[in-house]
């Protein structure tokens, strides 16, 4: 009889533990919140809407920059507020003030209008950007259900960019019965999303943890940061701090994924929201065609971010990454290239590219971050960072656009991007992992996803191990556990 004989049952994958009936309603919920939340209707329009208004091109980038700077600083204290009162209430404050700030430029479309909407979006968002991810990760670990992130993430993101596809079209129509309507439709939908975030439950602390204290020792499980409710500890809200600059000054693995992020956050961001309507309108794409324009390429990124999984394993998911950053940074160069439908295209391969990579992306840095570290405050250090590359990218791009030369930012767009990735390569590929405090244990950060070490690098000896201590996870932990 030929054929090939049966895989022994040991060697196959291990099914995925099923939903439970709270982690089925935590990944529902956060669909909800996701989808209305970011469902910014004035968004394909915003940039022509602030010139109709009066703003120069100075004074709309000029915002934009400021905008940044202000995420930057506002992601300091709000990312230490999730971990103090809990990520599920910090969503619903930010849902608050998501749905005052859209109001704005309704009440005063000036410069001022215009400012004070963009700030508190800035608070709004950073209310949100660690806490949200942040929530579902810890939560779907509580219910031991924590397989089913990457999918649930990417799910989120996909349904969000699905629901713009079906509105942002019917915008210029909308805005033509009343001219204000993107931004009370935007209101609405952050009222919606504070519905979703109302009705989110409360998290019980993670499997790992309980009855089980971070130092390994028996004793009463925490509903502190973890679970989201909001519950006091011992710790202040500075000690947090202290905790997540620690852990990211300890662990370089995770200082490396989150420099990763850069590129694709600030080259996504940039191009699909501060230049998207001068790249069209530069090629002669009338302002008529940018809504569907913007829906093509909310399509490509919806069906990425929905379908990581299709990147294969011939790769790890750090190696996909830097890939996908790479062919952000041509089709940026490509753009200048084409006519008109030759940008189009280019526009929809860059957003499919920048949407496989950020649910990968996201959850490299999930699995990154140590067990008992306030993981909100370690995310809002990371958006920190790429919140802050923006701002400097969004001076850059007021710059360029003001001296005529778009095609030139193009191109120094591209070239920083690889450059920055060969840096990246050359240290992943180097000993400087390995580099740590007193050499020692954190040298496994260094070990690439097969379990051998970096080249041309020696493991240091692993130390005794603590039975009653939970093991540190490595950075080959991580690879493997991202799923793709």
């Amino acid at each position: 009889m030929s054929g090939r004989p049966p895989r022994p049952r040991s060697s196959a994958r291990p099914a995925a533990t099923p939903l439970t009936a709270t982690a089925r309603r935590i990944v529902r919920l956060n669909y909800g919140f996701q989808l209305l939340f970011n469902l910014l209707w004035w968004m394909p329009v915003f940039y022509a809407y602030q010139k109709d208004a009066g703003l120069s091109d100075g004074q709309i980038f000029g915002i934009q920059s400021i905008y940044y700077v202000a995420f930057c600083l506002f992601e300091i204290p709000t990312g230490l507020i999730a971990d103090r009162i809990g990520t599920r209430n910090c969503l619903r404050a930010g849902a608050v003030v998501m749905t005052a700030a859209n109001l704005a430029p309704v009440f005063s479309a000036s410069y001022t209008g215009f400012l004070v909407h963009f700030l508190a979006i800035a608070a709004g968002r950073s209310l949100t950007s660690g806490a949200a991810s942040a929530y579902l990760y810890d939560g779907l670990r509580a219910e031991r259900c924590d397989e089913h992130y990457l999918k649930a993430e990417g799910t989120a993101r996909a349904l969000g960019l699905a629901a713009k596809v079906l509105c942002w079209p019917l915008v210029g129509p909308l805005m033509a019965l009343a001219h204000p309507a993107p931004y009370v439709l935007s209101a609405v939908s952050a009222a919606g999303s504070l519905a979703c975030a109302v009705a989110l439950p409360r998290l019980a602390g993670p499997p790992a943890e309980a009855g089980t204290s971070p130092s390994g020792r028996k004793g009463r499980p925490s509903a502190g940061k973890a679970s989201g409710t909001g519950g006091r500890g011992r710790s202040t809200s500075l000690g947090d701090a202290r905790a997540a600059l620690r852990c990211i000054a300890s662990s370089p693995w995770l200082a490396l994924v989150m420099v990763q992020g850069v590129a694709v956050f600030t080259l996504s961001r940039i191009c699909q929201v501060n230049l998207f309507q001068p790249i069209l309108l530069d090629h002669g794409i009338a302002e008529a065609s940018h809504g569907g324009i913007l829906a093509a390429m909310t399509v490509a990124e919806a069906v990425g971010s929905a379908r990581p999984q299709w990147l294969g394993r011939r790769l790890t998911p750090v190696a996909w990454v830097s890939v996908l950053s790479i062919a952000l940074a041509v089709t940026l160069a490509g753009i200048t290239l084409g006519g008109p439908w030759t940008v189009v295209v280019l526009l929809c391969l860059f957003a499919a590219a920048a949407g496989f990579a950020y649910p990968v992306q996201r959850k490299l840095v999930n699995d990154a971050v140590p067990a008992h570290a306030p993981r909100a405050t370690v995310l809002s250090v990371e958006s920190i960072v790429d919140r802050g590359v923006c701002a400097l990218a969004a001076v850059a791009v007021g710059a360029y656009l003001s001296a005529g030369r778009l095609d030139a930012l193009l191109w120094h767009s591209a070239l920083a991007t690889a450059v920055l990735l060969g840096v990246f390569q050359l240290v992943l590929r180097s000993d400087v992992l390995l580099r740590v405090s007193d050499g020692g244990p954190r040298a496994a950060a260094a070990r690439e996803p097969d379990g051998g070490t970096v080249p041309g690098t020696q493991a240091a000896p692993a130390p005794a191990a603590d039975p009653a201590a939970p093991a540190a996870p490595t950075a080959a932990d991580a690879h493997r556990n991202a799923g793709v």
